[in-house]
């Protein structure tokens, strides 16, 4: 069965820089998309940006210039650099990845302070 691993989550202040991972295992398909998805206390889950398989990138309005996506297909891990964090970025962060199924990780806390 298809796995995904985050990590990186944690406690910042306003201003701070996270590093999120998330590292597929049993992978025996091509993925074509990988993104990262967060859900805020009493908010839909939404899409904060996402990477094709051919380098292709999308990001939410909210996090434009802050948020990098970034993917090593190779080792089916895709990562996500968020800078000038802000307090309204708290949430939980899920990858999520599409090939032949679509996969999802157990999602990895991030909590912004003011």
């Amino acid at each position: 069965q298809v796995q995904l691993v985050e990590s990186g989550g944690g406690l910042v202040q306003a201003g701070g820089s996270l590093r999120l991972s998330c590292a597929g295992s049993r992978i025996r398909v091509s993925i074509v998309y990988m993104a990262w998805y967060r859900q805020a206390p009493g908010k839909q889950r939404e899409l904060a940006a996402a990477i094709t398989s051919g380098g292709a990138t999308n990001y939410a309005d909210s996090v434009k210039g802050r948020f990098t996506i970034s993917r090593d297909a190779a080792k089916n891990t895709v990562y996500l650099q968020m800078n000038n964090l802000k307090p309204e970025d708290t949430a939980v962060y899920y990858c999520n990845a599409v090939g032949s199924d679509i996969y999802w990780g157990q999602g990895t806390q991030v909590t912004v302070s003011s």
